[in-house]
C-alpha cells in the first residue's frame, strides 16, 4: 500500500490543501478587515466511501 507514487499522490494532495487553506484564511482576514484577536478554525477531511472523518480544530492568532 505504502510506495512512491502513494507517498508522491498524498503529498501532493497535502500541499493543495495547505496551500488553498492559507489563501481563504487570508482572504477571509482581508475581507473581514480584522487587525486583532484569533480565528478559531476547523479542518475536516473525508474519505468518501471510506467512512473516515478526520477533524483537527486550532486557534489562529492574528496579532
Amino acid at each position: 500500500m505504502i510506495n512512491d507514487n502513494f507517498n508522491m499522490s498524498m503529498r501532493k494532495f497535502l500541499k493543495q490543501v495547505g496551500v488553498t487553506s492559507q489563501q481563504a484564511i487570508e482572504e477571509h482576514v482581508r475581507k473581514t478587515g480584522l487587525k486583532g484577536g484569533h480565528l478559531d478554525t476547523k479542518m475536516t477531511l473525508t474519505i468518501e466511501g471510506g467512512g473516515v472523518v478526520h477533524e483537527v480544530k486550532g486557534r489562529i492568532d492574528l496579532d
